[in-house]
């Protein structure tokens, strides 16, 4: 079994910045991703951020240039940096952990239970 823990969120101005963190824990025999998506009220949840444990990132086109992700390997933990938040970056933040497990050695990718983000403009 594999836990998400993420943290960070909260209420910020347009403009500003916040940083979230998610810590992954439990039976993981290798870490292939870990990344972020949202979901906005009334909306579909959407992949904003990936990183591989290799370092190579992509981003949605929406978020390019404002949000960083990184992660700390040794921690099991992938970080979201988020600067010039706007309005529309009000959502549910949720980790994602592409994972092999032990014993089955599978892949698994698991979610987070999600922390709210809200810009106020």
């Amino acid at each position: 079994q594999v836990q998400l823990v993420e943290s960070g969120g909260g209420l910020v101005q347009a403009g500003g910045s916040l940083r979230l963190s998610c810590a992954a824990s439990g039976s993981i025999f290798r870490l292939n991703a870990m990344g972020w998506g949202r979901q906005a009220p009334g909306k579909q949840r959407e992949l904003v951020a990936a990183i591989t444990t290799g370092g190579s990132t992509n981003y949605a086109d929406s978020v390019k240039g404002r949000f960083t992700t990184s992660t700390d390997n040794h921690k099991n933990t992938v970080y979201l940096q988020m600067n010039s938040l706007k309005p529309e970056d009000t959502a549910v933040y949720y980790c994602y952990a592409d994972t092999v497990v032990t014993p089955s050695y599978r892949n698994l990718k698991v979610w987070g239970q999600g922390t709210l983000v809200t810009v106020s403009s």
